[in-house]
Order: C-alpha cells, then sequence, then structure tokens
C-alpha cells in the first residue's frame, strides 16, 4: 500500500464511478434484507414472511436511469453495458388531488389523458408539438420565443396552459425539484422535456431503466473498467486519516500504512469536518406485498408529487422496485419516499406519499444531506433519477482536471482490452 497514485477514490457509490471514468481518462450502498434490519437498528428479525435474506438487495437511494440520459451515455461510451442488465421501469405517474395518474408525454397521450379537461387536452398537445419540434439550431422552430430570453413561465402562458399542467410539465417531464425554473429562459426546460420523450420512445413503457440486482452492479461494472486500465482495489480497508500536509491531501492512512496520491475524490462521509450542512432528505424504505394501487399492477414506477399539490417548497418521490428485478424475494416490493426536509417532522411531511403506499409490511427511515469543499461528491438528493447525479460527476471531473467532460473520450478501443488494432 505505500505507494504514490494519480488518484484515490474512497467508497462504492458515485465515487466509483468516478474511478472508472478517472481511469480512462489516463488519471449508493446495496444492501440484504438482515443487514437493512440491523443498519437500523430494527429490534426483530426478519420474519419468515420475507422470505430468504440473500433474494433481497435493497438499494439504500434507488435511483432510475433516464434511457437517453448522461449516465446512459457514459455506460454505452465505456463499454460498461457489457457488465449489467437492465429492465425498463413500467411506469411514469404523477399527483394530483390525493390520485396517481400516467405521466403523459407524446400528443397522444395527451388526448387520452384523465389529468386534464377536453381544452386543456388541446392546448397541451399544441405544447408538446411545439417541443418536438423545437431545435434551437433552427430558429425557424421558435415560434416567437427566444429561448435564450423568454422565460418558462412565458412560454406556458403563451399556450394558455393551466396551474395544473405546469405543475406535472415542469416537476413530472422536466423534473425539476422546485418553481425556480419558472423565471430563467425556457431553453434548458425545453431540452429535459425533449429528453423525458427521447428516453420514452426508447422502450414506450416509461423514460427510466434500473438494472437487475440493483445498483451496486453499477459500481461493479466501472470498478471492472478502472481494473482494465491499471486501477488498483483495496477492499476491506478501514480509512483511519486524510493525510494534509500545506494544507493540500497528500494520502489516505490505512492500518499504519500511508497510500500517497495527487488527488482525493470521496463522499462527504469520509471528511464530516470539510462539509457544510445545507439540508435534509429523508428517505423512508418500505417493504410492500401489493404492487401500488392505480398504476396497472406495475412491477416497477415513479411517482411524483409536485409541490403544489401539497403545499410545500420542494416535490416528493416515489420510486418502486420489486422481484422483477431481483432485489426483492418473490411477490414483494421495495418502495422508497424521499424529499427535502422543510419542518421539524420529516415524516408527517412525507404522509402524502405513504397513503398511496398502505399496507406497509415495515418502514425504514434515514435523513441525511451535505454539500462537501473538496473533491467530493455531493451527497444524493431527494430525486428519483440520475441526471443530477451525472452533474455532479461532470462538476467534479471538470474541477480535477480543468476540461469539460467529453463522452468522446471515454470510448473504449478493442486495443484497450485485448492488444488489437481498432477495427
Amino acid at each position: 500500500m505505500d505507494e504514490e497514485y494519480d488518484v484515490i477514490v474512497l467508497g462504492t457509490g458515485l465515487t466509483c464511478i468516478l474511478s472508472g471514468i478517472m481511469s480512462v481518462n489516463g488519471s449508493s450502498s446495496i444492501t440484504p434484507l438482515e443487514e437493512l434490519y440491523k443498519r437500523f437498528s430494527h429490534p426483530d428479525s426478519p420474519p419468515e414472511s420475507m422470505g430468504r435474506g440473500r433474494d433481497w438487495n435493497v438499494d439504500l437511494i434507488p435511483k432510475f436511469l433516464m434511457a437517453n440520459g448522461q449516465l446512459v451515455k457514459m455506460l454505452l461510451y465505456t463499454e460498461v453495458t457489457r457488465y449489467l442488465d437492465f429492465k425498463v421501469v413500467e411506469g411514469s405517474f404523477v399527483y394530483k388531488g390525493g390520485k396517481i395518474y400516467k405521466v403523459p408525454s407524446t400528443e397522444t397521450e395527451a388526448l387520452g389523458s384523465n389529468l386534464m379537461g377536453m381544452f386543456e387536452k388541446r392546448r397541451f398537445r399544441k405544447f408538446l408539438v411545439f417541443v418536438a419540434n423545437f431545435d434551437e439550431n433552427d430558429p425557424k422552430t421558435f415560434e416567437g420565443v427566444d429561448p435564450k430570453t423568454i422565460t418558462m413561465r412565458d412560454v406556458y402562458k403563451k399556450f394558455d396552459l393551466g396551474q395544473d399542467v405546469i405543475d406535472f410539465t415542469g416537476h413530472a417531464l422536466a423534473l425539476y425539484r422546485t418553481d425556480d425554473y419558472l423565471d430563467v429562459p425556457c431553453l434548458e426546460t425545453i431540452n429535459r422535456i425533449k429528453l423525458y420523450s427521447e428516453s420514452l420512445a426508447r422502450y414506450g413503457k416509461s423514460p427510466y431503466l434500473y438494472p437487475l440486482y440493483g445498483l451496486g452492479e453499477l459500481p461493479q461494472g466501472f470498478a471492472r473498467l478502472s481494473a482494465i486500465y491499471g486501477g488498483t482495489y483495496m477492499l476491506n480497508k478501514p480509512v483511519d486519516e486524510i493525510v494534509m500536509e500545506g494544507g493540500r491531501v497528500i494520502g489516505v492512512k490505512s492500518e499504519g500504512e500511508v497510500a500517497r496520491c495527487k488527488q482525493l475524490i470521496c463522499d462527504p462521509s469520509y471528511i464530516p469536518d470539510r462539509v457544510r450542512k445545507v439540508g435534509q432528505v429523508i428517505r423512508v424504505i418500505c417493504i410492500l406485498n401489493h404492487p401500488i394501487k392505480n398504476t396497472n399492477d406495475a412491477n416497477s414506477c415513479q411517482i411524483i408529487i409536485p409541490q403544489n399539490q401539497v403545499n410545500r417548497n420542494s416535490d416528493i418521490y416515489v420510486c418502486m422496485i420489486s422481484y422483477a428485478h431481483n432485489v426483492a424475494a418473490q411477490g414483494k416490493y421495495i418502495a422508497i419516499v424521499s424529499t427535502t426536509v422543510e419542518t421539524g417532522e420529516p415524516e408527517a411531511e412525507i404522509e402524502p406519499a405513504l397513503e398511496l403506499l398502505e399496507p406497509i409490511d415495515q418502514k425504514f427511515s434515514v435523513l441525511l444531506f451535505y454539500v462537501p469543499q473538496l473533491f467530493a461528491s455531493r451527497s444524493y438528493d431527494a430525486t428519483t433519477h440520475f441526471e443530477t447525479t451525472c452533474n455532479n460527476i461532470k462538476d467534479i471531473y471538470k474541477r480535477m482536471t480543468g476540461s469539460d467532460f467529453d463522452f468522446e473520450n471515454m470510448k473504449r478501443k478493442q486495443n484497450d482490452v485485448f492488444g488489437e488494432d481498432e477495427q
């Protein structure tokens, strides 16, 4: 261990993805059922009705992949997909007036949706046609909307869309966590909606993917990628100290030995004295023996509860996966509810989401959220997709290398692996 490395990476979640990417460039925990009970200090053991513990792989912070999003591109360009199998998430839903509805994202779905009245459907359909035809490099598609100056609030006014439609468009299609986006130029929002539609078009049921056996497969895939490019892995090594010299990190001390490095990547749990707490996210893991009601018995789905529907400043998210993804015993479902904490009673804040899941066999709750001040990843936010996480990856990459993340540089060549010339 007493060697010098270009980069040392601590942890196996987001940081492990960076280890694979940094290796190519030349430089979320998963838990069995018994461990889940121990982690949350549950007084009882899992009942026999839960099945075998080894059939469970519970992601503590589950997130779906957008089928045409940034993380899928990273997986494809680095060919980590050869180590993974994915399944399409079966539904994407939005909450309105105490009920959930399928998120309409195409012209046909808009006209058949129960979310809107007849005239609202036609106006929303026109909006979707505008977004589908929009090309930021072709002013002829702008229809009088300058995407760099006109706000999204003004775009909604142009199409005369009501508040409920604005809610699910901004939060379930564009996937914003708050309404801050309404008063900034509309280009990013339009591109977010196009990403949702393009992702949906790839597989049909929803725009989301989830790996079989859980998100723990992602860091394993990137770990293999890093090993191909000369990365060294040290498992079950405690981190005793992050060694500093002259205000700079120079290495990591473990069991009396020091591994020296030029750069260090880690998550906030390794450096609690060097991060500032800016808020909290509550996550409640719920084990169910039934699919969520009004989802057409989907084996997996996402439900977004827009902030305005429950008089909050941020959205509530529900992510549900099941035995169909090899993460639970036969006939069992795992639903995780998450949101940014706004009051002194976090569990009361997510009650609207928990009501959708009843009856619940077992619940586990956790609170955590930090923003770091090193080459450390941010803690995971409340969203149930990877787009904000990928922005974090690209941000760390730029701060470490001084250059923007380029997908083309991540491509693997045959001679990287087999010593053969590129075809």
